[in-house]
């Protein structure tokens, strides 16, 4: 029997709550099925947090979520707050990047698959994408998003000059680096690492870096080094010949978006942040959809809330140690779909389009199936 597992929800903004309350459907389901005794805490991040306590992240939230073994976000941000300024640097501004830096989960995990009932939303011919399968490893604490040599100066002609410097370290990317071998050592065992080492200085430390871990460390897995550009291209044009693609924060998270046209949408796209494993044996991680909080449709029950389910299998299969469980929130997911059930984001000709209340409920009634 599964050990206890604690558990914090932050369920966010705009579209988050209601993306969250279907994946907690899924979430008490295989508890009930396993056994699975969940001490779940919940709490508000970013603008729900601004709303209540004037502060995009509280120190009692990231207090709790050293204490968890995982934490599931629904989907943070929106216009509503984008203007507020306060003292500090870039972490400060949004509440999920204070609760990245402050677990130090450097390693974004990405996937995007090509779903057999989606590929008709896909851009793709059916040969040129059935099979595709890749993962996105995004470094999520550092780079131009974390850095604080950045800012807006007046110029002496009246003009201005912003910057934002793109800065990694050597021990940054080492880390982020082994993160991303030992991923795909348990995939296809094949890598590809991107920059722009050539133009970009900091690109240059990345490329040999990255090298240098791959041939000491990973012997066996297969590392090509492509600029980023090239590979955005190469990823549209044949996205089957990818396996894992590493980037830093700023390529990482514009290649993970590129991902998702192989998924049919944003809201197929889950995603995990992980960081090192500590003293006791414990890694800290967070899961979340790759998608925004749409607020223009928010509270209007039309969300798609597969990538949040599809993100607590990712909680299931990493954090909680239930990889069968998690391969059973897969297919269930996979069976509705083929099932013709859709939400408006995945809307196909033929289909039944439904809300995001009702595909959480068809996810948990294939589950209970499943479970038998």
């Amino acid at each position: 029997m599964p050990a206890n597992k604690k558990l914090l929800m932050l369920p966010g903004d705009g579209i988050g709550p209601e993306v969250m309350g279907s994946a907690l459907d899924v979430l008490n389901t295989v508890a009930t099925v396993e056994d699975l005794q969940l001490d779940i805490t919940e709490d508000v991040l970013h603008g729900a947090a601004w709303k209540e306590y004037g502060t995009f992240c509280r120190p009692e939230t990231i207090a709790r979520a050293r204490q968890s073994n995982a934490i599931l976000v629904g989907a943070v941000g929106g216009p509503e707050w984008d203007h507020i300024i306060i003292d500090g640097g870039p972490a400060e501004q949004d509440g999920l990047m204070k609760l990245r830096t402050e677990l130090d989960v450097f390693a974004g995990l990405r996937p995007a698959k090509a779903w057999d009932s989606l590929i008709s939303r896909t851009p793709y011919r059916a040969r040129c994408v059935r099979g595709a399968n890749v993962m996105v490893m995004r470094e999520m604490c550092g780079g131009s998003f974390f850095t604080t040599h950045r800012g807006i100066e007046e110029l002496p002609d009246g003009g201005q000059r912003g910057f934002d410097l793109n800065e990694y370290t050597s021990p940054e990317i080492e880390r982020f680096a082994r993160a991303s071998f030992e991923v795909a050592r348990h995939r296809k065992g094949k890598v590809i690492s991107v920059d722009k080492s050539n133009v970009l200085l900091a690109g240059v430390l990345w490329q040999e870096v990255v090298g240098r871990i791959g041939s000491e460390e990973f012997p066996d897995i297969e590392l090509h080094h492509y600029f980023a550009d090239n590979a955005v291209y190469q990823l549209s044009r044949n996205p089957t010949a990818f396996d894992v693609i590493m980037g830093d924060n700023l390529f990482g998270d514009l290649i993970s978006d590129q991902a998702g046209v192989i998924a049919g949408s944003l809201g197929m796209l889950p995603s995990a942040s992980r960081g090192a494993v500590d003293e006791s044996g414990r890694r800290k991680a967070m899961y979340e959809p790759v998608h925004g909080t749409a607020p223009d449709i928010a509270g209007e029950d039309k969300a798609n809330p597969l990538a949040m389910i599809l993100s607590y299998a990712m909680c299931l299969r990493y954090s909680f140690d239930m990889g069968e469980d998690a391969d059973m929130v897969e297919k269930a997911v996979a069976t509705v779909l083929d099932s013709g059930l859709r939400t408006g984001d995945i809307m196909q000709p033929g289909m039944t389009q439904i809300s995001c209340q009702a595909m959480g409920e068809a996810v948990t009634t294939e589950l209970n199936k499943l479970a038998g």
